[in-house]
């Protein structure tokens, strides 16, 4: 009787999961296992918010598992020793498991691969999390593209049209003997309660997923193109922590909108599946450079003159006390909700890097901690492009002005009046300019700025000012990376 070990990652869907059907094919027993890290000290350790997200989402897959007639092993150490342990135990000959992509993680993965298979043992590993491997879409001469355009073109030319596979109908049943961790021991959730609102904010797990594309490709689609960059309003899919935690693959999203959308993707779904194609790029950019998720793909900006002294600047940002309503609201919805608007995410790092001239890392860092959709190459991706320093980046003298942002994205102050509350009674005329305002007006709707609601943190203008010049030390320089 063959026996084969799954070793479930950032893969916790049974539909359209190559590595579980590949085991039911050729196995009679089939062991599934999650196996989390005990050290938090590796680097880019799966940050707090995202540990809330991972402890429902393996509950979830325990649930489905079980009404297959399995259910989901959890154990916690280091992958070789555990997947070592269970081989002996349960006499398994074979181990699959879908690739991830991460450095840290292909490192693991490329050592446990090969000690397993000295061992004698059959190791077969499957993309699960992509359209396209990121090897698989190239240059003409080979070499990986650091332009998005190109690639998307290139990707279009391979063809979206892949099939997504369903679940399957039942699981064998697990040897009696085999008992794992319970996931309370894990220790994801948070000891102290700050995590109330995600539970107003999220569903999560599979069926969520599928749920959250139904309604999104039902009725929200069709308005995608328009307001995907409103924060006031419910325009985007939400998809992104469901595609992180690989609750659903971009496979089943892409033939989902092709079929609903015959005989061609209207303008929602054609953009919506273009921000696919961005995700894809994060991970074929890291794949290929994966210094990225530290230090600049442009080596020139290793130059630029950051400040040293800036630790309370970084505390106010991070508590969305700026003084700049659009911030405030964007940083106080990613504490409350672990999520942020993707507009407000641009308008915010570019706060922080430009006007503070605060290295991007620190807000690579602190997205990380905070957000249940962190992902390591599009969490890098996006701070680059802001920084100026990435692959196809925002030129180093784009600086957003967030009272223009608002203005433009939040017309009506809807999004500030739901996260700053202080300011939901000014009207929209100054509501992403209170300092504006007539100090009749403020008295009025209970503003006392520098009181209830603090002065801007910094000078727009000179600090913009400021930025060109720090960042001028790049400009007749040609990039090297």
């Amino acid at each position: 009787m063959s026996t084969a070990i799954l070793w479930f990652r950032r893969d916790l869907r049974l539909a359209d999961n190559p590595a579980l059907l590949s085991a039911l094919e050729e196995s009679e027993t089939v062991i599934p296992v999650y196996i989390h890290p005990q050290s938090s000290r590796q680097p880019w350790a799966i940050g707090s918010a995202s540990r809330w997200w991972l402890h429902h989402s393996l509950k979830s897959l325990d649930d489905s598992l079980r009404s297959l007639g399995s259910k989901l092993l959890i154990h916690s150490g280091d992958p070789l020793l555990v997947l070592r342990a269970l081989i002996a135990q349960t006499g398994a000959d074979r181990v699959y498991w879908n690739r991830l992509y991460d450095p840290a993680d292909i490192d693991r993965d490329t050592w446990v691969k090969k000690s397993l298979r000295e061992d004698g043992l059959t190791v077969e590993t499957y993309n699960s999390n992509l359209l396209y491997e990121p090897w698989e879409i190239r240059r003409p001469k080979g070499e990986p593209y650091k332009v998005f355009t190109p690639f998307w073109k290139a990707m279009l030319a391979a063809g979206l049209r892949i099939p997504a596979e369903p679940p399957p109908t039942r699981m064998p049943a697990l040897p009696q003997d085999l008992q794992g961790e319970s996931l309370d021991s894990l220790g994801l959730l948070p000891a102290i309660p700050w995590d109330h609102g995600f539970y107003d904010a999220w569903s999560v797990g599979e069926a969520a997923a599928l749920t959250q594309l139904d309604e999104f490709s039902s009725s929200g689609v069709f308005a995608y193109k328009t307001q995907r960059d409103l924060p006031g309003q419910a325009g985007t899919s939400r998809m992104s922590p469901h595609l992180h935690f690989g609750e659903i693959s971009p496979r089943q999203i892409v033939v989902h909108l092709m079929e609903h959308q015959e005989p061609g993707l209207s303008a929602g779904s054609e953009s919506y599946v273009r921000e696919i194609g961005w995700r894809e790029f994060a991970t074929h950019l890291l794949f290929h450079f994966p210094h990225t998720c530290d230090h600049p793909l442009d080596d020139r900006f290793l130059r630029i003159p950051w400040r040293d002294t800036y630790a309370n600047d970084l505390r106010q940002w991070q508590k969305g006390q700026t003084g700049f309503p659009i911030i405030d609201a964007g940083m106080r919805e990613l504490w409350h909700t672990g999520w942020m608007h993707n507009r407000v995410r641009m308008i915010v790092a570019s706060l922080l890097t430009k006007n503070l001239l605060i290295p991007w890392q620190e807000g690579a860092r602190w997205f990380w901690d905070t957000l249940v959709d962190a992902d390591l190459g599009c969490n890098s991706m996006g701070w680059q492009w802001t920084a100026g320093c990435g692959a196809d980046a925002a030129p180093y003298f784009r600086i957003f002005n967030p009272v223009l942002q608002g203005e433009r994205f939040d017309p009506e102050g809807d999004y500030v009046r739901r996260w700053v509350p202080e300011l939901a009674k000014l009207p929209a005329r100054v509501i992403h300019k209170p300092w504006e305002a007539r100090a009749s007006e403020l008295s009025a709707c209970g503003v006392n700025l520098g009181q209830s609601y603090p002065l801007p943190i910094v000078d727009l203008k000179a600090s913009r000012e400021r930025a060109l010049r720090a960042f001028s030390v790049i400009k007749n320089e040609s990039m090297t990376a």
